[in-house]
């Protein structure tokens, strides 16, 4: 293999050719502009990464240059990021976690976007080994809303005080087609119940054709999400043994073709825990450098959830199970590497570890989340049709409140989105640092209207102590004083007020 022979390496343009010290020639194709997946996400690109990586991990000097470079906040390489991670030296350690917490407060500050999982159906045809849903399963009882179902499922996450989903159906083109999709999309829009409206749908289904990713973006979503899994391709195809899912390069290359439907924004993410976790963290920063490279804008946000229990999936069969504190590091490290690029973690991981991630890098989290179809229509929490089990089942007040004590703003904002702030534009504003002035004051409005319709006596009381401290902070004197204008309205019962 290429990662145990001795190479001088020699660059002609984005290739990357090696030359044996038996004068045998081999060399492989990494290109992060490509449109193959074999090319933007190179496996000996990956392995010559990692192989940097770990003759390079006590290189002082070298960890000094990559920290001085990434205090910039313009980002890191996947290589460097990856000496970064394997690094164990304990003061660069707690410069990596210390750097990665100034970045966040940079470009997010104390904002944390708010959303919820709304699950469609878990009809799936494909036979992937870590996911209940696999077709072969059958205890799981399949279920597929109608959309009288869905409307009922949306009128309680509208009550909860909920203003963005991510919608979630397994892949099955008969019993889940795209136009049954696009249906359940209009619905959602459609609801309108008291105060509440859903304001942004995230769509996390299967790869689909160029074609179909135009018909999402017509039917106004927000981010498309598709998580990778593992870049491992030997690993991905066992782990996706049968099913269209099978298709490694189908499969990775579903960005380009959204980005190339229309779609602005697109959401990455590997499921910790099915391949070693360094070559995913160079995988998943790649395939970020590539959309970059060969679309000009790098992923809105990156999603790193780990395996977890559940119906018919066993996390002792999964050897690359990631620990905690590495599961940390790797948040700080992939906030250092990709600056302007949001981070998700859902209620896979416990209160705990989200306290714990949050100030690292993370910068959007689910609240009162059902990962079961039909889960919130439920009165006794019912899991058995759910993908994976919940860690942290608090409900969105209770989360809501947790943020504010520890002194996040809980923010419900669609703004950006409404407002056509997408893609290259979002990343404008984001690098230009005058995003303060419109998501800080969204954020503040949003989570007014929260309190004011949804909030409990104490979240209540302890919101608009947070909103008459954290409004002060909004750099420009107009902004500010028209939040607080709109503040005041809201007050008053207007609702819908952004910049």
């Amino acid at each position: 293999m290429l990662n145990n022979a001795k190479k001088t390496p020699h660059a002609f343009g984005m290739r990357c050719l090696f030359v044996m010290e038996d004068e045998e020639m081999s060399s492989y194709s990494y290109d992060p502009k490509s449109l193959k997946a074999e090319e933007f996400i190179n496996h000996e690109e990956i392995l010559e990464s990692l192989d940097y990586a770990e003759k390079n991990k006590n290189n002082k000097e070298l960890l000094r240059q990559i920290l001085d470079k990434a205090k910039l906040a313009k980002g890191i390489s996947h290589k460097e990021a990856a000496v970064l991670m394997q690094c164990d030296i304990p003061e660069v350690n707690e410069e990596i976690t210390k750097l990665a917490m100034e970045i966040k407060e940079k470009f997010y500050g104390q904002r944390i976007v708010m959303f919820a999982p709304l699950y469609l159906s878990n009809y799936c045809v494909n036979g992937c080994t870590y996911c209940p849903y696999h077709h072969k399963n059958k205890h799981i009882p399949r279920i597929k809303l109608t959309q009288e179902q869905i409307r009922d499922e949306v009128i309680a996450l509208q009550d909860m005080g909920h203003k963005r989903l991510a919608i979630e159906a397994g892949e099955d083109p008969v019993n889940n087609p795209l136009e049954y999709i696009l249906e359940s999309i209009e619905t959602i829009y459609s609801i309108k119940h008291k105060n509440g409206a859903i304001r942004r749908v995230n769509v996390n289904i299967a790869a689909t054709t160029v074609e179909n990713y135009t018909k999402l973006k017509n039917a106004g979503i927000g981010t498309y999400i598709l998580f990778q899994e593992t870049y491992n391709k030997e690993s991905y195809e066992q782990l996706h043994p049968t099913g269209p899912k099978h298709d490694y390069a189908y499969h990775t290359e579903a960005m380009d073709r959204a980005m190339e439907g229309g779609i602005d924004d697109v959401g990455l993410g590997v499921l910790f825990g099915l391949e070693g976790y360094m070559y995913e963290l160079v995988g998943i920063l790649m395939h970020a450098e590539h959309l970059e490279a060969a679309q000009g804008v790098g992923p809105h946000t990156i999603s790193v959830p780990r395996i977890c229990p559940a119906d018919d999936i066993d996390t002792a069969d999964f050897s690359n199970a990631v620990p905690d504190e590495i599961f940390e590091k790797i948040v700080a490290v992939i906030r250092i590497a990709v600056p302007y690029t949001g981070m998700i973690v859902s209620t896979r991981e416990s209160q705990r570890t989200r306290e714990k991630v949050l100030k690292l890098g993370i910068s959007q989290i689910s609240g009162g989340s059902r990962t079961s179809v039909g889960g919130y229509t439920e009165p006794v929490r019912d899991d058995s049709s759910a993908q994976f089990d919940v860690s942290d089942t608090r409900s969105l007040d209770e989360v809501v409140n947790w943020l504010m004590k520890l002194g996040y703003v809980p923010s419900f904002c669609t703004a950006c989105y409404r407002a056509g702030r997408t893609g290259d534009r979002f990343m404008s504003l984001l690098k230009s640092g005058q995003i303060v002035n419109c998501c800080h004051p969204n954020a503040l409005m949003t989570l007014k209207e929260y309190l004011e319709d949804y909030a409990s006596p104490e979240t209540k009381k302890i919101g608009e102590e947070l909103i008459a401290k954290e409004i002060l902070k909004v750099p420009n004197e107009k902004v500010r004083a028209k939040a607080m204008e709109y503040l005041s309205e809201l007050n008053d019962g207007k609702r819908d007020f952004r910049f």
